[in-house]
């Protein structure tokens, strides 16, 4: 079986699960803790960030890397078109996803955190305390604001990531009107890249993650709920419909290996 290192919330390794489901190959998660766990990762991969894949003695890093050993070794279900035109399309939009959408959803994700007091209490479990919400939930943003100008993340920051996202959202609508993937009539590896770097504009609804149920569904406040971009969200719904296998855990419950523990490297 291969071994996936990961972070449930990294939308890189969602970027990976997708393909891995897509692909119908069996895989564990290894939930990498922060810090401990990161140290371990570099004794195996070299490097500290996830997703990294273990299959046997072969060790990959990086979401893109993990896409194409996974599209060599196990040939099934292709995710890079063979036609030319489409495949360096495919190749573009993956890019693109990963350098303008993810980095940017990232941005946009922590400004709604710390501006919105409801999308932060959401990330709470509902088992939270009631003190502990209403704690979150009080402390007022210019606070998050001083902190995110301390890490790059100021409202410039932010405001900068928010029309970024409009014009890669507003472009996605207009690719799916012509065709049911963004290259053509099969998904590839783009359609995964998108799917899997949106997961922080708003995080699917359905029972794929492991994070709270309050936070199933909920998203960037301007960009998740805004009409102009139904189009591109009620695909990607389908897409997971299709293809995203559901968690097993049951709701309130954390799946076997999900939980932070540290790695054991052979």
């Amino acid at each position: 079986m291969l071994d996936l290192y990961q972070f449930e919330m990294s939308h890189y390794s969602e970027k990976v699960r997708l393909i891995l489901d897509y692909k119908g190959l069996d895989y564990r998660k290894v939930e990498v803790t922060p810090g401990v766990g990161q140290i371990e990762v570099f004794q195996l991969s070299g490097q500290r960030q996830v997703p990294v894949l273990k299959d046997g003695v072969e060790v990959i890093a990086d979401s893109t890397a993990i896409a194409f050993y996974l599209d060599k070794k196990y040939p099934d279900s292709p995710l890079i078109p063979t036609d030319a035109k489409q495949r360096g399309l495919c190749l573009m939009m993956e890019e693109w996803a990963d350098e303008s959408i993810g980095l940017n959803g990232r941005k946009a994700m922590l400004g709604a955190f710390g501006n919105d007091p409801a999308f932060r209490m959401a990330v709470l479990p509902s088992t939270a305390p009631d003190f502990l919400k209403t704690l979150v939930g009080s402390v007022p943003h210019e606070a998050f604001d001083v902190l995110g100008m301390g890490v790059g993340l100021g409202p410039d920051a932010i405001k900068s990531a928010h029309t970024a996202l409009k014009q890669d959202l507003e472009a996605l609508c207009l690719l799916l009107n012509e065709s049911p993937y963004l290259t053509g009539d099969q998904p590839t590896l783009a359609d995964f890249a998108v799917a899997g770097m949106t997961m922080y504009i708003k995080f699917p609804s359905g029972n794929y993650l492991d994070i709270p149920n309050t936070l199933k569904g909920k998203g960037v406040p301007g960009l998740a709920d805004n009409p102009a971009y139904a189009r591109f969200f009620e695909w990607r719904d389908r897409l997971y419909a299709d293809i995203r296998k559901v968690n097993i855990s049951a709701p309130g419950s954390t799946a076997e290996g999900s939980t932070p523990t540290p790695i054991q490297i052979d």
